[in-house]
């Protein structure tokens, strides 16, 4: 299976505020990631807020440019290219956004909203564009009669539909979807990825899957890396990530996911300490401040990622032991 998504170095940096004396300080968003991405398959991307998953999702479609490193995709490297060189690949590159009410322009059809990437990337004529807005509408479970319609005469998860039919107009190849279920209540997030997973094998998608709950990325993956401070300090298989776990936050992350049997008690692995700030990194391992096995090399020497197992790769100087 080939990479479709190929990430090298990525390097982001924010200007935040300027100091007394026009000192100027960096917010670290994204540092040094890599990863890849095979076609066909989720590679799912978690940690907590800040830690710089969106960031990174917004950098492979273009929509900001990184300080340094590489993308590929689809053979061609895409990071360094001016807005007229990377429209083409727009085609083949689809967000859904996590909150569908903002997404959707409420002073249109939802007709116009599914047919308008057809206008900009095809030669369509309007028969043809009203056929496909029907057969999309269809595949998401909506109905044409929906088409004249506006936003706010949907629910939540009607308008989530309508964004992930928007998303296919085109056939795209890869689609990157932030935190796509986490506005939506309980029972219309498992609706969301049980059709996620079908357009998936149906379509043969590749998704870049970014989310916070770890019960939901165990349900849709097959690679998950985990971020840290804009640090990537574990990637691997998602079966291997979720009974293997070797760095301790990942270990912490997973220790908190709730069992859903009363009868089996799980013991949580609580953080000490608080988050650092990502405009002054700490020395060493950026975890080191709350790790529960840290020491003093951790606080001297940051461990660069390195496979410590086929397919898994950790960012810790103590994950094989």
């Amino acid at each position: 299976m080939t990479d479709l998504l190929t990430i090298n170095n990525l390097v982001k940096h924010f200007p935040a505020e300027k100091k007394l004396f026009g000192k100027q300080d960096y917010v670290h968003a994204v540092n040094n990631v890599s990863l890849e991405v095979r076609e066909g398959e989720t590679f799912s991307v978690v940690g907590e807020s800040g830690c710089g998953k969106s960031t990174v999702s917004r950098l492979i479609n273009h929509l900001i440019q990184p300080d340094s490193g590489e993308i590929w995709f689809d053979g061609t490297e895409t990071a360094h290219l001016n807005e007229n060189e990377f429209r083409p690949f727009r085609q083949h590159m689809q967000m859904i956004f996590q909150d569908p009410n903002s997404s959707l322009d409420p002073n249109m059809r939802i007709f116009d909203l599914i047919s308008e990437p057809l206008l900009i990337f095809t030669e369509m004529s309007d028969r043809e564009r009203r056929e496909r807005v029907r057969e999309l509408l269809e595949v998401v479970g909506l109905s044409y009669n929906h088409a004249e319609r506006y936003p706010h005469e949907f629910s939540g998860g009607q308008r989530q539909r309508i964004g992930i039919a928007r998303a296919l107009s085109v056939n795209p190849k890869l689609i990157i979807a932030d935190e796509p279920i986490s506005s939506l209540d309980v029972s219309i997030q498992a609706q969301i990825l049980n059709l996620l997973q079908k357009l998936q094998k149906q379509f043969n998608l590749t998704y870049f899957f970014i989310s916070h709950d770890l019960s939901v990325v165990q349900l849709i993956s097959d690679h998950v890396a985990v971020m840290y401070l804009g640090f990537i300090v574990e990637k691997a298989p998602k079966k291997e990530l979720y009974q293997h776990p070797l760095h301790p936050y990942t270990q912490a992350l997973l220790s908190a996911v709730p069992i859903p049997d009363p009868k089996i008690k799980k013991q949580r692995i609580l953080l000490a300490g608080d988050l650092p700030s990502n405009i002054h990194l700490p020395a060493g391992c950026p975890f080191n401040s709350r790790c529960f096995r840290c020491q003093d090399r951790c606080r001297e020497e940051k461990p660069e990622l390195r496979e410590i197992e086929k397919d898994h790769f950790v960012a810790c100087h103590f994950a094989d032991l």
